[in-house]
């Protein structure tokens, strides 16, 4: 058995190919467009045959309410100050600046796609 991939609802899917494969360094690895369902699928990853990400865009829906039930995505990475920098540069909203995790010592950060989901960088040397 493996994990194969997470998928998020966004609302303009252009928007968010270019916030993971620009701000993560993610690759569009395969696009699916279904028109008789009104849906386009985009597979995003680091073409390693990891894990991957499943941004799928329902034609005329602009937005999605995050809800309280989902967490974050999480992003492991050396350097997550230097990252942080370079992802604000960019645009990128931090929403947790770096810094070690309370009552830790683990390096962490966060940071919000355009679609309103967290996304956690942990530092991972």
């Amino acid at each position: 058995m493996s994990y194969l991939h997470t998928m998020l609802r966004v609302g303009d899917l252009e928007r968010s190919v270019k916030f993971y494969t620009e701000i993560f360094g993610m690759k569009e690895l395969r696009r699916r467009d279904v028109p008789e369902g009104k849906y386009t699928l985009a597979f995003l990853g680091f073409g390693d045959g990891g894990t991957e990400l499943e941004l799928t865009y329902n034609y005329g829906t602009e937005s999605y309410d995050v809800g309280t039930g989902f967490g974050h995505l999480a992003f492991g990475m050396p350097d997550v100050y230097g990252a942080c920098e370079k992802m604000r540069a960019a645009g990128a909203k931090i929403t947790r600046e770096p810094g070690p995790v309370k009552f830790g010592t683990t390096v962490i950060a966060f940071v919000e796609d355009p679609d309103g989901y967290k996304i956690e960088l942990i530092e991972r040397k």
